[in-house]
């Protein structure tokens, strides 16, 4: 019965995701890293993403991969001409596996510090099983890792002269959170978002989940926040949700202005609103 259980699980996990196979080799996929505005670098895979943001006084790097991405992450790093011992924080736009499943290894390489939202502390720290849809399924864990801080909606997390914003965007787990920072570059000012985009994935109930009676709630606020924000350069926590394949090749030259999208990024989260929408009127029906 035990081993029966597990294979259903990790069925359902497996379906939940389209395209498993696929998304599975885009996910563990090399990519090139490159510079992408100011003191924004791609190190992640061909779709997960890894931001280096560089400073003078250490680099932070914001999401971590699967844990088979890790020496992928950190070899990316160093081929930018960077080190991995300069990294000083890691966080994530949220805490499941495949953004956050090479926290661990990268802490015990860098020796960083692990920041993330209030909320999605015991997520990490749990290793997922504490997350309200995954976290009896197997294939969705990771090894555990400590949190050495957390933070608030807001709240200023600063590094060499460079200052993020982290806002709490929940709905896909408790504690989601997309990041914004200026960049100066060609006497321009970008506005940039590294956002959680708050897609719902199968098996999840709006109206309400055992472990998350809050959610429809939390996904409404999120969308109406998300409208509001005022950003220039879009990115987000897969290369897919934000087109970057189709904006930029291998080899193309350095253009600041590339990934300035911010009609793009409100055509998804308004999207994103609809199905949501969608959903909880189909839910509410039943």
């Amino acid at each position: 019965m035990r081993i029966l259980t597990l294979f259903c699980s990790l069925l359902t996990f497996c379906l939940a995701t389209p395209a498993f196979g696929q998304r599975d080799q885009e996910w563990t996929r090399r990519f090139e890293p490159f510079r992408m505005l100011g003191n924004i670098y791609w190190v992640g895979s061909y779709d997960l993403s890894t931001y280096l943001i560089t400073t003078p006084q250490g680099h932070i790097l914001i999401n971590t991969g699967v844990g088979d991405t890790a020496k992928q992450i950190a070899a990316s790093v160093e081929k930018l001409g960077f080190r991995m011992a300069d990294v000083k924080i890691l966080t994530a736009t949220h805490g499941h596996f495949d953004h956050v499943a090479g926290i661990a290894e990268l802490k015990r390489m860098t020796k960083a510090t692990v920041m993330v939202s209030e909320p999605e502390k015991a997520l990490l720290e749990s290793g997922g099983k504490s997350d309200f849809r995954f976290g009896n399924t197997a294939s969705a864990q990771f090894a555990p890792v400590t949190v050495d801080r957390t933070f608030k909606d807001g709240e200023k997390i600063s590094l060499g002269g460079t200052e993020l914003t982290p806002h709490l965007h929940p709905g896909h787990t408790k504690g989601a959170t997309s990041f914004t920072l200026e960049v100066r570059e060609n006497n321009n000012t970008y506005r940039v978002i590294v956002a959680n985009m708050a897609s719902i994935n199968p098996g999840v109930k709006v109206t309400g989940m055992p472990g998350y009676p809050t959610i429809g709630d939390d996904y409404a606020k999120t969308f109406l926040a998300q409208k509001d924000m005022k950003i220039d350069v879009w990115l987000a926590s897969h290369a897919s949700q934000f087109s970057m394949h189709d904006k930029y090749k291998p080899g193309d030259p350095y253009k600041p202005d590339r990934f300035v999208d911010a009609a793009g990024f409100l055509a998804s989260v308004q999207r994103l609103e609809k199905a949501y929408l969608e959903q909880l009127a189909k839910e509410r029906a039943k």
